[in-house]
């Protein structure tokens, strides 16, 4: 067996067991002979993520919630498998979803996708590309016209026109992420009673409705390994719905840190990601490109950028409270509160409070 770069052992208490689920999958599904083996992906903070393997002949991608209690509405499989059902025929970058299973199995509901091979930029270029400007201008290049694509989708065709409701969208996002920074509030981070304020004195009127992906970064794209500008696949579609296509841009800014941001900012997760580097594109070139090729007026866009970093703050803060909670023993998440009261910070100076 060789095992790829991006998956390592499970990791101590988020073990699943592998005979019961492969006798479960040769049920549903045709698998070649031998025995399922299953890795963790070693990346990303919410669903717990897995490969799954028979040999070099099958591989298989497992998603589930993270252990322990989880917030209302969150890490919701069902939703995401049907997310991807509807996407993928039209969307060709998403995977393929294969089945969903409500929680009898492993204890958890989870879905299985296909497995999709290429390489990822994250905090680092993959062994054997050669860290280029020309390379980063076209992967910039490439983040923005994909979700351009994205954002011209017409949703009413898809099954999605029936799980959503794009209507005051926005009023919904702020007043909703206002609750859920609340809910997961610990004694050591900051309120942020004038930015919640702002926010929500501040909402402005939406530029209709489209598919969004709401967590498009960088390291949730996978490129070819021959042609690393070009996307091969898009993936954690778990808080996509339709919805202000603006808020979905200022979400894919938040992550973007370029090289002049403060320490705090460009290391908040770990080291910083590869978009620091010479060549790739900063957020105002970020905007500017999305702008012109969409066609979209983005003069309110600080607003939305703010808007993010205090929602990546919610993510984080929940994440947090959980590992303050005893319900995750993942080291990683041990000094999230100081990224939550940095991006707070940071989300006040982008509105210019």
């Amino acid at each position: 067996m060789v095992y790829t770069k991006d998956t390592r052992p499970v990791r101590r208490g988020e073990e699943i067991d592998e005979r019961t689920l492969e006798s479960f999958l040769r049920k549903k599904i045709e698998l070649p002979e031998g025995n399922l083996q299953v890795r963790q992906f070693g990346a990303g903070h919410s669903n717990l993520t897995y490969e799954l393997s028979i040999g070099d002949e099958w591989k298989a991608v497992l998603r589930r919630p993270p252990m322990g209690p989880v917030a209302p509405k969150a890490h919701d499989m069902e939703r995401e498998y049907k997310v991807l059902q509807a996407l993928y025929p039209i969307f060709p970058l998403a995977p393929k979803p294969y089945l969903y299973e409500s929680g009898e199995i492993i204890g958890r509901p989870f879905f299985l996708m296909e497995r999709r091979e290429g390489i990822v930029f994250d905090q680092a270029f993959p062994e054997g590309v050669e860290a280029t400007p020309e390379l980063g201008r076209q992967l910039s290049e490439t983040m923005v016209d994909k979700l351009v694509e994205l954002h011209s989708l017409n949703y009413r065709e898809t099954p999605l026109k029936d799980m959503v409701k794009p209507d005051g969208f926005m009023e919904r996002q702020v007043h909703g992420w206002i609750k859920r920074y609340e809910r997961a509030g610990t004694d050591d981070v900051v309120s942020g009673e004038r930015l919640k304020k702002w926010l929500t004195d501040h909402i402005p009127a939406a530029q209709g409705a489209s598919i969004i992906h709401y967590d498009y970064k960088l390291n949730n794209a996978m490129f070819h390994q021959k042609h690393p500008s070009q996307m091969i696949g898009l993936f954690d579609w778990e808080m996509t719905t339709v919805g202000d296509p603006l808020a979905d841009v200022g979400a894919a800014l938040s992550y973007w840190i370029q090289q002049d941001d403060p320490e705090l900012l460009k290391t908040g997760l770990g080291k910083s990601p590869v978009t620091v580097f010479e060549g790739f594109y900063t957020r105002e070139e970020f905007i500017h490109r999305y702008a012109a090729k969409s066609g979209r007026d983005v003069k309110e866009i600080d607003y939305y950028l703010t808007f993010a970093y205090f929602k990546l703050a919610g993510i984080i803060q929940q994440i947090y409270f959980r590992y303050k909670q005893g319900q995750t023993r993942d080291p990683r998440f041990a000094n999230m509160n100081t990224f939550v009261n940095n991006l707070i910070q940071h989300a006040e100076e982008t509105a210019g409070l």
